[in-house]
């Protein structure tokens, strides 16, 4: 399964390109892909056109894509990742998620033989962005896309989705820290105080 990083963000609310920043002495995505090369063996990164290519190191196999609907957001980044990738099913994140815990992505991964989505969903909310999503998903995304359409909610009706609750995730990931991400200063100051706490997740 190849996973698909979306490390297009402008890093606006951050004011700074936030992809840089350091938790734990790593960079954010660095951080990220040394989780991803854990549970796949290949990566796809998906940048903004005019973006610089990140600078990374890595064992597995990386690719850096740049985003074919320029200006889509997120839904355009997830229809690169998988036009870019061989694999039929993908996991998505994004790259500033600075705690992914493997055995998450894994059961995730697990569950995806039978559906087009597998995607958490906590207290009703879905996690589009830490899901695993198959290339069945590129026709119903690239419709939407043409019809500028950007809520990645909406093309789910037409796939088969796998929806994982709270109590599955609880058992993997007990304080949901997978979905936490980086928007701000204030969310750097907790990620590190989140390290001195509990150690690396």
């Amino acid at each position: 399964m190849t996973s698909i990083v979306l490390a297009g963000g402008k890093g606006e609310r951050l004011g700074r390109d936030k992809l840089s920043e350091t938790v734990g002495g790593r960079p954010l995505l660095q951080r990220v892909i040394d989780t991803l090369g854990l549970v796949s063996d290949r990566i796809v990164i998906v940048i903004a056109r005019g973006q610089s290519e990140p600078i990374i190191s890595s064992t597995t196999e990386t690719k850096i894509t740049t985003d074919l609907y320029p200006g889509k957001g997120a839904l355009g980044g997830i229809y690169t990742g998988l036009a870019s990738s061989a694999s039929c099913h993908n996991l998505v994140v994004a790259a500033d998620m600075p705690f992914l815990s493997p055995s998450l992505l894994g059961y995730l991964m697990r569950l995806s033989a039978d559906y087009d989505v597998v995607m958490p969903r906590v207290s009703g909310e879905i996690e589009p962005l830490h899901a695993v999503y198959s290339r069945n998903c590129l026709a119903p995304i690239q419709h939407q896309l043409d019809e500028g359409s950007l809520k990645i909610r909406d093309f789910l009706q037409r796939v088969r989705v796998r929806y994982v609750e709270g109590a599955e995730i609880e058992g993997l990931d007990p304080k949901h820290l997978s979905f936490f991400n980086i928007n701000t200063s204030a969310d750097l100051r907790r990620a590190e105080s989140l390290l001195e706490e509990t150690g690396e997740p």
